[in-house]
């Protein structure tokens, strides 16, 4: 009863967060309040909340339970939303992304640690990989249909989009309210900030390949967030018309969708050798391609940088969660989205800066640097572990 009912409410809960009718009009949303030149600012500060937060949310997941985490990261979801939904100004925004940065941070690592525990607890964690396929599957469907949604139904003021998103944010909130806390995950006695650190110090120092796969996660994190709040400015570039924006889309989100349902295949076909090389290659060209040719011609590459951003998380999700302690996995899957948040949160300003000032085909260039680096550093090493071992 417990695996069918978490099952139904993580997809529950997966489609309410995902539905996100915000997401294409966010830019025209900011142009229609004035607030385009704070666009990626403000978005790199609800990175560094999440930054902040990230890895004592995802303890507090280890620690008081995944359940009581994904509450509260509903809650603050509601409460961001909902000051976006009556915001117009610079202070308003502010408060809006520092709220979500909050929900945000509480909900990563929580989600895939019950789900991985639930299955466990029925000894059927071997499902993970395809189930955590088709829950990223089922989002990148919502995301499509919200997509569809806008193109088809075009409001007058780009804020009720929000109004209805914060509707959607109380669904996943209740969603979050009736999920069964697995038993085999076991609560610690002794929670405490050198907890934390011992945690930290364990998968950077002593775990090695553990290490290595965060790193290497993170680096195609990064390539996925530049390229989600990047793609409206490859948008305006080549000429769309905004009420298309809703349909570019639909078909973006799409291909995630198409990548997440063959992450099992693809994973199984190649292996852990040849998905890292595949990884490495794609997310470390996919940029310069992008911005070489900034016309309707950008959205073949940026089509396939999304189909790929959807086969990569979940494969490199099961590897961690491969690696990982269950008292400590929620805490260990927060270290890489954390890794991701820093990185924005360094790297966006930048990009908004050189996009601003010089060109937005520099600024992708900027994110093919960004990405490449620690993708081939750290993927070399992945790969030279995999053949000493």
């Amino acid at each position: 009863m417990m695996l069918a009912r978490n099952l139904i409410l993580l997809y529950i809960i997966k489609v309410a967060k995902w539905f996100m009718l915000y997401m294409p009009v966010s830019l025209l949303f900011y142009m229609e309040n004035g607030m385009e030149k704070y666009y990626l600012l403000l978005h790199a500060i609800y990175s560094g909340i999440i930054d902040l937060l990230e890895v004592p949310s995802g303890y507090i997941a280890d620690v008081w339970g995944r359940k009581p985490a994904l509450v509260l990261g509903g809650l603050f979801g509601v409460l961001g939303f909902g000051a976006y939904s009556i915001s117009s100004g610079l202070a308003g925004f502010l408060v809006a992304e520092i709220l979500l940065g909050i929900g945000s941070s509480l909900l990563s690592g929580a989600d895939s640690a019950i789900l991985y525990d639930t299955l466990s607890q029925n000894n059927q964690e071997k499902r993970y990989l395809k189930e955590e396929g088709r829950i990223t599957a089922v989002g990148n469907t919502a995301e499509t249909l919200a997509g569809l949604f806008v193109s088809l139904i075009v409001f007058t003021y780009y804020r009720t989009y929000f109004q209805l998103q914060t509707i959607l944010a109380i669904i996943a909130f209740i969603g979050a309210l009736f999920l069964i806390e697995p038993k085999v995950h076991q609560l610690r006695e002794k929670a405490g900030f050198k907890d934390i650190l011992s945690i930290v110090h364990t998968t950077f120092r002593k775990n090695k390949v553990l290490r290595n796969l965060i790193i290497f996660a993170s680096a195609v994190g990064l390539a996925s967030l530049s390229m989600a709040w990047m793609a409206q400015f490859v948008f305006v570039q080549a000429g769309l018309n905004e009420r298309h924006f809703g349909i570019a889309w639909v078909v973006l989100n799409g291909m995630v969708m198409l990548g997440s349902l063959s992450a099992y295949r693809i994973n199984k076909l190649l292996k852990v050798k040849w998905s890292i090389l595949y990884m490495m290659l794609i997310f470390s060209v996919g940029f310069f391609v992008v911005g070489y040719h900034l016309t309707f011609a950008a959205f073949i590459p940026l089509a396939l940088l999304f189909y790929f951003r959807g086969t990569a998380h979940p494969i490199l999700k099961n590897y961690i969660n491969e690696q990982t302690d269950s008292s400590q996995r929620a805490t260990v899957l927060s270290l890489r989205s954390l890794i991701i948040r820093i990185l924005f949160f360094t790297l966006g300003p930048i990009y908004g800066f050189i996009n601003n000032k010089i060109s937005l085909e520099y600024a992708l260039y900027m994110c093919a640097i960004a990405v490449a680096i620690p993708l081939l550093v750290f993927g070399t090493l992945i790969l030279l572990g995999l053949k000493k071992n």
